[in-house]
This record gives structure tokens, C-alpha cells and sequence, in this order.
């Protein structure tokens, strides 16, 4: 019997084609993996909805919380083995995160996505959405969170990341690498992710900003942070977690004012953690009141400190909710 598969588009270079006069990228009026929905048919019943057409980095987190809300009332309203999304691969990590934060159900869940155009030669829309379509109908994926699935590999929505502007091998894992592989004729899981983790939460008030450090890394940028009364900050700290002795005094002013400040590695491997005991260094903000996490990088512990920040339960602490990763 074939599975029932509830597909939502949201738009990205998956859903776009070459504009042969101009050369450009552009999306099409109309999503050209609609026509497809026969071809989609053989591989599992397809409910289509189109939830947004946009370029990826259009997407903004009221647009997932809006998605969120789309899945949860199509699952409550019909039966579903498994929702497929397609998206556009520069935020694609992140709407897949933010997923696997906020919905609470065990099917599975397949966010995919395009390199190639739908008019360009190796195009690799199709193959990568029929892909996801076979991941999202398998029963080893039930209990596995969100998943990616780009270029013959599944990927947890916590660890993927896009490492390349343009390859179709973009989407890797670094240090854990994927939790699956594709073939032909098999879906081979040869991981599963360690845990999940669900917050519930209704709407998206609060403010997150994200800063890089750099060597020779100036205070001010945090000064207007404060100024702008953002609600919390991550920091993509130097190695283990550490930071120019300039910014201290300004990290210090955050933590006096109650805004959470979460620190990640800016590096792609290795665990952030309060090592150094010297001005800037790691063991000295964890000592200030800076919270260290690891597993995610900056854009997803952005997301993570959103969700944490617009939670419902009030009994969330949010060095736990980090320390879990």
C-alpha cells in the first residue's frame, strides 16, 4: 500500500529557472514541481500545498513558525506517514532546525531542496524531492526528528550545514557526517540522533542577534546590540569559545542586564567549552555568566535561543535547554 506523503513547497532555486536572456536565477510564477505530481505518484500518495514561494533567504523565522503551524494542522486534520518540504538550500538548515525544536510528532519529517535550477542541465531537483519522498515513506525514518535529504545522503537537522556555494554536495554534517545513505533500490540509517528535544511556543516577540568574532574585534557593534534592546545574543566565539579582551566589558554590561548571551565555536569541529582562564578567554565568560553549547553552530543556537527566549513553559532554564545538545 502506498504511503500518504503531505509535500508543502516553499519556494527556492528547487522551484526556479534560468532566465535564458538575462542569465539569472528567478522563481516562476508557477512552481514547476507541480507538474510533476504524477511522476511523484508512483513513489507514495501526494497531497501538494504550496505554503510560500520564496527565495531562501527571504525566509525569516515568523515564516517557519507559520510553516510549523501549516504541518501541525494538516496532521491534525488528515493521516500522514510522512510531510516532505521543499525549500531553498541558504536557510534551509535553519528552517529544519527550527522544526525540530517546535513540532512534537514522530513522522517523519524531510526538508530538501536544489543547487541546479528546474532548466538546467543536471538539474537535480527532482532526484533529490523523489529521494526525499522515499525517506519520508520509510519506517526506519519514524523517530529519527527532521531530516535533510540532499545528494543520496540524510542528514539530522541538528548537524547539517551548507559548506559550498554552488557543489550538489553542499549539505554535510562536519564532524558527525550523514545518518543515512540512498541508493537505488534501499534507504540504509546507520545512526540515529543521540536525543530530541520539543519547546512549544505561539508566537515569535523577542530578538536574537548574532555576531562573528574576529581578531582586533572593536565593542561598539555590542554597545548597539544593548542600545537596541535586543533580547538575547550568541556569539561565535575564537577556538574553544573565546574572545578579544576588548569585548569583555561589554559582554559583562549584557549579563548585568539580563540578556542571555550563548557562545559557540566559530570553528566547524570541536566542542565550545570555558578552558582558558585569561582575559577574554573562555573559562572567564562561563564565569561571568555566558552560556557555552556545542553541536550547533551560531545560526541554529540563534534559533535555539529564540525558541528558548518565546517558549510557553516557564519552567525552561536555558543553561539546561543548551547543555543538552
Amino acid at each position: 500500500m502506498k504511503k500518504q506523503i503531505l509535500l508543502i513547497h516553499t519556494g527556492g532555486t528547487i522551484s526556479m529557472h534560468v532566465n535564458e536572456e538575462s542569465g539569472a536565477v528567478v522563481p516562476d510564477e508557477i512552481n514547476p514541481l507541480t507538474k510533476e505530481h504524477e511522476k511523484l505518484e508512483r513513489f507514495a500518495h501526494i497531497t501538494e500545498i504550496e505554503a510560500f514561494n520564496l527565495p531562501s533567504p527571504h525566509m525569516t523565522p515568523e515564516h517557519m513558525l507559520k510553516l510549523r503551524n501549516i504541518i501541525q494542522q494538516q496532521l491534525k486534520q488528515t493521516y500522514y506517514d510522512g510531510v516532505v518540504i521543499t525549500h531553498g538550500t541558504d536557510t534551509l538548515e535553519e528552517t529544519a532546525y527550527f522544526l525540530d525544536l517546535t513540532l512534537n510528532t514522530r513522522i517523519p519529517i524531510i526538508l530538501t531542496g536544489a543547487m541546479r535550477s528546474s532548466n538546467v542541465l543536471g538539474s537535480d531537483g527532482i532526484y533529490n524531492l523523489v529521494a526525499a519522498i522515499r525517506v519520508a515513506s520509510e519506517e526506519k525514518a519514524y523517530g529519527q526528528g527532521v531530516l535533510v535529504v540532499m545528494n543520496d545522503e540524510i542528514h539530522a537537522a541538528a548537524n547539517v550545514t551548507k559548506t559550498s556555494t554552488s557543489n550538489v554536495a553542499t549539505f554535510q554534517s562536519p564532524q558527525y557526517g550523514p545518518i543515512g545513505l540512498i541508493t537505488l533500490t534501499t534507504i540504509h540509517f546507520h545512526h540515529s540522533p543521540v536525543m530530541r528535544e520539543y519547546v512549544d511556543l505561539e508566537n515569535l516577540n523577542k530578538r536574537v542577534a548574532m555576531l562573528k568574532t574576529y581578531a582586533g574585534m572593536d565593542p561598539d557593534i555590542f554597545e548597539a546590540i544593548r542600545q537596541a534592546k535586543y533580547d538575547g545574543i550568541v556569539i561565535e566565539g575564537l577556538g574553544q569559545g573565546n574572545v578579544p579582551p576588548s569585548l569583555v566589558p561589554s559582554i559583562q554590561a549584557l549579563i548585568d542586564d539580563n540578556i542571555p548571551i550563548v557562545i559557540v565555536s566559530r570553528c566547524f569541529n570541536g566542542i565550545a567549552q570555558g578552558v582558558y582562564g585569561y582575559t577574554g578567554g573562555g573559562k572567564m565568560l562561563e564565569d561571568l555568566g555566558a552560556i557555552y553549547t556545542t553541536g550547533i553552530n551560531g545560526q541554529k543556537a540563534r534559533l535555539k535561543l529564540l525558541v528558548a527566549l518565546n517558549q510557553t513553559d516557564p519552567n525552561l532554564k536555558l543553561e539546561e535547554f543548551f547543555h543538552n545538545n
